[in-house]
């Protein structure tokens, strides 16, 4: 992806291999921040041959999950980058993510068993300076 500064769009694909991304399984991003727990971004599935997308409330108005079938691939993109947006993103199927239901004031985990590839933003000194991204 290369580097990335504050205010610009990253926009992360994930390749599917062994399932057709039309099967009707979930497909879900998820990252971690580093010394903090899972969070789920969202997640896009096919149902009768529409693309739709379930995304986490606090991501919502900066995110899209897409998709492209002829590439068997889903993506990800998040506006307006911040150096909160520094962790390890993980794509996966969605039926090897549970997410838990956090009570008030916590924070809910998803617990991902399985990952298929995954990205790290890494901030320079200050939040001004370039991000970049690299797949590992």
């Amino acid at each position: 992806p290369g580097a990335m500064k504050s205010g610009e769009t990253l926009t992360l694909s994930c390749a599917v291999s062994g399932y057709s991304i039309t099967s009707g399984y979930g497909w879900d991003w998820i990252r971690q921040p580093a010394g903090t727990g899972l969070e789920w971004l969202g997640r896009g599935y096919y149902s009768s041959s529409t693309w739709n997308t379930n995304y986490a409330s606090s991501f919502q108005s900066r995110i899209t999950i897409s998709t492209d079938s002829s590439k068997n691939q889903f993506s990800l993109q998040i506006r307006s980058l911040t150096a909160a947006d520094t962790a390890v993103y993980y794509c996966a199927r969605g039926d090897t993510v549970t997410q838990s239901r956090a009570g008030p004031g916590q924070k809910g985990e998803a617990e991902p068993t399985q990952f298929h590839a995954s990205v790290t933003l890494i901030p320079k000194e200050k939040q001004e300076t370039p991000l970049s991204a690299r797949w590992l």
